[in-house]
């Protein structure tokens, strides 16, 4: 499962892409490397969204069984 050390790797990959970015933007851009960039931003950021939905949904499937056990344990008593 993905985790929130995953998401810190990709923000970091992000931060010097960023850094990637701005560089090109000052040294008289390159078009075609700006697109790279950009593509490889996209990239990294749908890897973020995937790992926080992925945390997500682990949290919530967790949190719904518990909260059905309560249910079902209290609901007998």
């Amino acid at each position: 499962m993905a985790s929130i050390k995953d998401v810190e790797r990709v923000a970091d990959d992000l931060e010097g892409l960023v850094g990637d970015l701005r560089s090109e933007l000052s040294n008289g851009p390159d078009f075609e490397r700006l697109v790279q960039i950009a593509d490889e931003i996209s990239e990294h950021a749908d890897n973020a969204a995937q790992t926080f939905n992925s945390v997500n949904d682990a949290l919530m499937s967790r949190l719904d069984e518990v909260s059905g056990r309560k249910k079902s344990s209290s609901g007998g008593q």
